[in-house]
């Protein structure tokens, strides 16, 4: 969670080793457009609501709420500020729903058209662990737990947790189909990043 304004440099950084592969030009950014626009509003809005108080935090909690608004309905994504930890990234344009009840741990690569929701009528969904990759159509909903270093098929439908890390689910329902996990789906920069910040490694 951001709580300062070095916890928002650090989030940002990590948001950008997981979309762009390293530290991105300016020109990678700009092409990227709309797509890394909704990291920066994401974490703006996330320090906003945990850093600020007072008048100045109202006002622009509805300014971020708008942006966050519009950008979604061009891109899809629905996000809720303070779900997805750090080295989050969407790649693809397309929908992607995320429950304002969800927690999902660092460095999570979400593919399109995935839905990870809470149950009708129950304020609780899915709490992922760090580097988990999620396939193209995967729905995860529900009071459950899924491990880190986990990859998630395409189109599997998880509505049951998945303790053990490091290994791949799929399927519908999803059942365990690989003691192999999201290793290569995600950048070993996000995991040398977090070695440095834990370590204070410059």
């Amino acid at each position: 969670m951001i709580n300062s304004k070095d916890d928002l440099k650090k989030y940002l950084e990590a948001d950008e080793i997981a979309r762009f592969g390293r530290r991105a030009s300016f020109r990678d950014k700009l092409v990227a457009g709309k797509m890394w626009k909704f990291n920066i509003l994401l974490r703006k809005e996330e320090f906003n609501c945990n850093c600020r108080k007072g008048f100045i935090k109202k006002i622009l909690s509805l300014y971020y709420k708008i942006k966050r608004r519009n950008i979604a309905y061009k891109t899809g994504w629905f996000v809720e500020p303070n779900t997805v930890e750090k080295g989050f990234c969407i790649v693809h344009v397309g929908p992607v729903i995320i429950s304002e009840y969800a927690s999902i741990g660092k460095n999570c690569k979400v593919q399109a058209m995935v839905n990870i929701g809470a149950n009708n009528g129950i304020k609780k969904a899915p709490q992922l662990g760090d580097n988990v990759y999620i396939g193209p159509g995967a729905k995860l909903f529900g009071d459950i737990k899924i491990g880190s270093n986990v990859a998630v098929g395409a189109n599997a439908v998880v509505n049951k947790s998945f303790d053990e890390d490091g290994i791949t689910i799929g399927g519908v329902p999803a059942k365990k189909i690989s003691d192999h996990g999201s290793e290569l789906m995600i950048n070993k920069k996000l995991k040398e990043l977090d070695y440095k910040i834990d370590t204070g490694v410059q």
